[in-house]
């Protein structure tokens, strides 16, 4: 699980240097996401995570904070490998 925040924790420093974020904090309410950000993020831990992410995936929740990603790619990994 470390290694997962570790990635994402990287990909995140490249838009907000000026921020560190913790681990349950809120990217939404901090103001930091538009819609294309949010597609570039998707992309992101499709590929570097090697999971699809679904129409029914695409809840804000799943994306609020490096916690709940984490939990969302835990949960698509799980998926994949019991499919």
């Amino acid at each position: 699980m470390e290694e997962i925040k570790v990635k994402i924790r990287a990909f995140l420093f490249r838009f907000f240097r000026k921020r560190a974020l913790e681990d349950h904090e809120d990217i939404f309410e901090l103001g930091f996401v538009n819609s294309l950000f949010a597609m570039q993020l998707v992309m992101f831990l499709e590929k570097e995570f090697g999971i699809v992410i679904e129409s029914k995936d695409m809840d804000q929740d799943n994306f609020r904070s490096i916690n709940r990603m984490v939990s969302l790619i835990q949960e698509k990994t799980t998926v994949d490998q019991s499919s």
